[in-house]
């Protein structure tokens, strides 16, 4: 009795040991991620020459739905460790949202992308809803068409005891709500339709730039810029996908390292969401020189400040 006692305590100290080192991977990530979309959306606020730009609109869109959905993985991952309990009516709009702001994000890449192709195909008669101020009616198109397939998904295959769901408390994961083979089956076409077009469209705008480049007549620099733009955006489509190798790779660790198998959902976390999600802003808004500039002088008076303070 004694040793069973001994290797009780011994086992869960190891998990808080565990779950410790998770929460201050995560942590850190998170707020330096969080600090600078503060200071990016600060910037697009503060400044009139974005609010006029319709690549810098749709830019802020991703920040904010990217931001959502990394505040939603975050909060549902430290449930999920924690092992908070709580019934499905609190879990689901959370789910939801979550759902949502994925399918929301290859969209925007696309509607980025087109908006590039369309700023160099017709540099002097935008068509008119591509500029800026109708450039709401997309992003809000792209929401809703993101909420109708969530919704259609999650009424898609109702489970039999979801009665019971809905007065059990349990943990607030995916599975839990999809777990049919319908609504796994729905989401796995919609995902891979979906990707499939926003790649189809990204490659589609980089060829039709390749082939203007010849025809136009305006500046080499800025047609090169557009070209590697969309490149960037195929590059952040990538990113977003290394989502969908979640499952390969739990495979692969349970067949090659059984030891790992419990710390599986945190390495899938850390690896494909979190880092791929951290980086894809991030990436395109320090590239970009009027963002990078406005940045480094942000940066400057808030480091002068503190000097002073």
């Amino acid at each position: 009795m004694q040793n069973q006692s001994e290797l009780s305590i011994n086992g869960t100290s190891e998990n808080i040991i565990s779950v410790i080192i998770k929460v201050c991977v995560v942590v850190p990530f998170f707020c330096i991620f969080l600090s600078c979309i503060v200071v990016m959306l600060h910037i697009f606020a503060s400044h009139r020459q974005f609010l006029d730009s319709s690549r810098y609109i749709l830019f802020t869109s991703m920040l904010i739905n990217d931001t959502v959905q990394l505040l939603l993985s975050v909060l549902l991952f430290f449930l999920y460790i924690g092992q908070v309990n709580f019934i499905l009516l609190y879990c689901f709009p959370l789910l939801f949202i979550s759902n949502v702001t994925f399918q929301n994000t290859p969209l925007i890449l696309a509607t980025m992308s087109l908006e590039r192709y369309v700023a160099i195909i017709y540099p002097l008669q935008c068509p008119p809803a591509w500029r800026s101020d109708r450039i709401w009616i997309i992003i809000v198109s792209l929401w809703l068409l993101s909420c109708v397939c969530s919704i259609i998904l999650c009424s898609t295959g109702p489970q039999k005891n979801a009665v019971n769901i809905f007065l059990t408390p349990v943990v607030c994961r995916s599975v839990v709500v999809n777990s049919s083979p319908i609504q796994m089956f729905f989401k796995t076409v919609v995902n891979i339709l979906c990707f499939a077009a926003v790649a189809v469209i990204i490659l589609f705008t980089y060829v039709r730039i390749l082939l203007e480049t010849r025809k136009l007549r305006q500046d080499r620099t800025s047609v090169s810029k557009a070209m590697n733009t969309v490149l960037l955006h195929g590059f952040q489509l990538l990113l977003c996908m290394l989502a969908f190798t979640i499952p390969i790779t739990e495979s692969l660790i349970v067949l090659y390292a059984n030891q790992l198998l419990e710390h599986v959902p945190f390495l899938n976390f850390f690896f494909f969401i979190l880092i791929p999600r951290f980086l894809s802003p991030l990436i395109y808004g320090f590239r970009d020189q009027s963002f990078r500039s406005y940045i480094g002088k942000t940066f400057l008076c808030c480091s002068n400040s503190v000097s002073e303070a």
